[in-house]
């Protein structure tokens, strides 16, 4: 039997992940017609400012659902073939033979084979599994750094690739969602920031979410605290930022209620067509930049306890910032979580991130969210 939200176990379950080391968290979680939400912690560590569940808050690579979606639409318009090479869209991007073989679906689901680029942008920041050979000096270098996504796609699409065209497991690859960027502009003639925000959040009704186009968060926010596994100590607020570094593929601020209400609409067929919205749900295995293999559909992926119900949604990180956003298949049950630090596990001597206890608690308040 389902258990209805229990505010006395979220709220605690809340107070034990900023007891484990997280400066402050906040989050909503619905049943139905019941909404909860709470907050922990402090939004800045100098001045003691609580956090509040009404925050905005950068959620990384939540975006990619939200930029899945708006290529579906155009899908559905016949603007965008779904099998289509991407190289009949994009020739000067993606030349040749990969232009020929990797289609758009390729992209959305991470099985294009093309390199992730953040590796040469930041050069002095690597991904999975050298991360215990970095620098993390490149995050301030480039704090105020205006990317052009043309730029970093090349490097992406220059650099050798980690599969082969359609294979499985694939890679994510934060590559594949520039290009997807770069394909809503060509086919809509204009920018991808502003396609997605006039199709999907506003068509959404989401009052608080926006693909900014400065470094700054307006509005009421968290400062967001970077440890880059140890490295900053103490963790650096890095709240102000210049996001054309990842673009459509991880720009996006919003509200833990505005996440909760997209994929709520998501699900029930009114930002895609239900037909659309079944793709998005056809998964395959792929690489994450954790390196561990997950289900990935298109800018969707399944999460669920072993015997529980399956919930679909998005994780995302960005410096300092982090956040999940979840629906039960059934679209009843939602949890919308943000956090102000990121990168928490120190390296051991094995050169791999080592448990935390915000790793178990975090995994509680999953928990208590999704299944009481």
């Amino acid at each position: 039997m389902r258990k209805s939200l229990d505010p006395a176990a979220l709220k605690a379950a809340l107070e034990d992940v900023h007891r484990a080391g997280i400066p402050g968290l906040f989050a909503e979680v619905r049943d139905g017609d019941q909404i909860w939400r709470g907050a922990a912690g402090v939004a800045d560590v100098d001045s003691g400012r609580p956090v509040t569940a009404d925050m905005r808050h950068r959620v990384g690579s939540i975006t990619k659902t939200f930029t899945a979606a708006a290529v579906l639409q155009q899908v559905e318009s016949g603007r965008i073939g779904l099998d289509t090479p991407i190289g009949r869209y994009l020739p000067k991007l993606v030349p040749g033979e990969r232009g020929d073989a990797i289609t758009v679906r390729m992209l959305i689901n991470h099985t294009s084979g093309l390199a992730e680029y953040l590796p040469c942008a930041y050069p002095s920041l690597k991904t999975y599994p050298d991360l215990a050979n970095t620098e993390p000096q490149s995050l301030d270098d480039n704090r105020f750094t205006r990317f052009h996504s043309t730029e970093l796609i090349e490097m992406g699409v220059t650099a050798p690739a980690v599969g082969t065209p359609g294979g499985t497991p694939g890679v994510y690859s934060n590559t594949n969602y520039l290009l997807l960027g770069a394909l809503l502009e060509h086919v809509t003639g204009t920018t991808a920031e502003q396609y997605i925000t006039r199709n999907v959040i506003e068509r959404a009704g989401l009052c608080d979410t926006e693909l900014p186009t400065g470094p700054h968060v307006d509005g009421p926010h968290s400062q967001i605290y970077e440890a880059w596994f140890g490295m900053i100590d103490p963790p650096r607020d890095y709240s102000v930022y210049d996001m054309s570094w990842v673009g459509p593929a991880g720009s996006l601020i919003s509200t833990v209620t505005d996440l909760n209400r997209f994929f709520g609409k998501l699900l029930a067929g009114e930002i895609v067509s239900p037909s659309s919205l079944a793709q998005m749900q056809r998964t395959v295995p792929v690489i994450s930049q954790e390196g561990r293999t997950i289900d990935y559909g298109l800018g969707l992926h399944p999460m669920a306890a072993p015997g529980q119900d399956t919930y679909w949604g998005h994780g995302g990180t960005v410096w300092g910032a982090g956040a999940l956003a979840l629906i039960r298949a059934d679209g009843r049950r939602q949890m919308a979580v943000a956090v102000n630090l990121q990168r928490w596990n120190r390296f051991g001597s094995s050169g791999k991130p080592q448990p935390h206890p915000i790793d178990d608690a975090l995994m509680a308040l999953h928990r208590v969210a999704m299944y009481g």
